[in-house]
């Protein structure tokens, strides 16, 4: 990518997409284009052709989506898969037709199976039963990976896909019904302290383990792979991830401990601990050079402070 290239981010109000955009922005690229879902219904087919025709991105990021935590996923299943497709196969079709030079996907790691080995490979994709509570929204997100791919083989297009890992970071959801785990973490030990309450409520057992990495590393990456290869270099879609991961309970624990929240911790046991660890193989992306630079805990507590300054 050249600094002066046109490049359209979908999806630049939202977690990643605005990390995307403070990246770029940061690095020097002069001619972003952005629109508002006001202003552009990615669901809308032919409203994403004439934005197309008539701006000629030469890159694309294609980073919006309906995003949300066990609770959204599980309550919204339909709007999960309908929306998610419609976005992701508008873009995608309408970059092929408007000669877009490379476009990249970002999927989600719950495109892998419930039950698939740790740490999870790229090669385990579609080899079993996806997780229940989120299926709606992972096979929308296989479908995003499958439509690069069979665009690149048909058309020779140059649609590259990642998986990111559990992102966290400014403009986080932090809505209590609609949010993934981290925000609603941060959000509910701060609330506590505040109202001085003497507990803490979190969902199931505190085992399951994740693997959290700040937004702002997930943007660098990004940036760093559309700068530097190409779909042939990259194979299907490569995980982007930090390598390790925490149990909830852990977890629970740092948060509780950076916000001062000084009561207790319970755990609700009627509530589903959804996939019992996610931990993606990271061993593609270290060999495509470029690994993750913010600690959790620098994280954590980065992302507090925004959270606060939001709140004001």
């Amino acid at each position: 990518m050249d600094k002066k290239s046109k490049i359209y981010l979908a999806g630049h109000r939202g977690l990643v997409g605005s990390a995307i955009k403070r990246k770029l922005e940061s690095k020097g690229y002069s001619n972003l284009i952005f629109r508002t879902h006001g202003e552009l219904d990615l669901t809308n087919q032919q409203a994403v052709n004439e934005f197309f025709e008539r701006e000629k991105p030469e890159y694309v990021f294609l980073a919006a989506a309906k995003v949300g935590g066990i609770l959204a996923n599980n309550t919204y299943p339909a709007e999960f898969i309908y929306e998610n497709l419609m976005i992701e196969a508008n873009i995608i079709h309408a970059s092929y037709r408007n000669g877009v030079k490379k476009l990249l996907f970002l999927g989600s790691s719950c495109i892998y199976p419930k039950l698939a080995p740790q740490p999870l490979k790229e090669e385990y994709l579609l080899t079993g039963p996806l997780e229940e509570t989120n299926e709606a929204y992972a096979i929308a997100k296989i479908a995003g990976i499958r439509l690069c791919k069979h665009y690149n083989q048909q058309y020779v297009t140059n649609f590259i896909s990642v998986m990111p890992t559990n992102l966290y970071g400014p403009n986080d959801n932090f809505d209590l019904e609609t949010s993934h785990v981290m925000p609603a973490l941060i959000r509910k030990f701060h609330e506590a302290k505040v109202k001085n309450e003497p507990e803490v409520v979190i969902w199931g057992t505190g085992k399951p383990l994740r693997e959290f990495m700040h937004v702002d590393d997930m943007a660098d990456a990004c940036v760093y792979l559309m700068e530097k290869y190409n779909t042939g270099d990259i194979g299907e879609f490569v995980n982007i991830g930090v390598g390790k991961d925490i149990t909830i309970g852990e977890l629970s624990e740092v948060i509780k401990e950076i916000v001062g929240f000084e009561g207790t911790i319970r755990k609700d046991l009627s509530k589903p601990d959804g996939t019992p660890q996610k931990l993606l193989d990271i061993t593609k992306l270290s060999s495509l050079g470029w690994k993750a630079k913010i600690s959790l805990r620098d994280g954590i507590e980065q992302t507090y402070e925004w959270y606060q300054s939001q709140i004001k």
